[in-house]
């Protein structure tokens, strides 16, 4: 679920973050599409895994959330940076990519969202949330 959110959050906040600034999120002309998209799934799966691991132990704890978020926005500068100068063939043009991911505070929302949805899925498993039950599908508290 938490993942889920990660993304929806990702999405509106990169594209809020367009509409504010009246610019794209990658404004060097010539690299396409690609590396924003590839960027996002790798990092949706790693917040993923990373998030998964944070999860899996008995109490998990919130300083997992500064991993988490770091290690997402990194890996998604990174794939984005990666998949760019593969896309162009030109190393000083993905590294323009990334300047301009930094600087135009696309990092900055995708670390944000990584440790507000990580922080939700610490928060769901510390409390131990279920999914919810249908009236019938709940025990009878006078054992009938």
């Amino acid at each position: 679920m938490t993942t889920i959110g990660f993304f929806a959050l990702a999405v509106f906040g990169l594209g809020a973050l367009s509409i504010a600034t009246d610019a794209d999120i990658i404004a060097i002309p010539g690299v396409g599409q690609a590396p924003g998209i590839v960027g996002m799934v790798i990092a949706v799966a790693v917040f993923a895994g990373i998030l998964w691991l944070a999860v899996r132990i008995k109490h998990p704890r919130f300083r997992s959330v500064w991993t988490i978020s770091i290690t997402t926005a990194l890996v998604h500068l990174l794939a984005v940076g990666l998949v760019a100068a593969i896309a162009t063939g030109e190393f000083v043009t993905a590294m323009a990519v990334m300047g301009g991911l930094i600087t135009g505070g696309a990092s900055l929302v995708i670390l944000l969202v990584a440790a507000v949805a990580s922080w939700a899925g610490v928060a769901l498993r510390r409390t131990k949330a279920k999914h919810p039950q249908w009236p019938w599908e709940r025990e009878d508290p006078n054992g009938s």
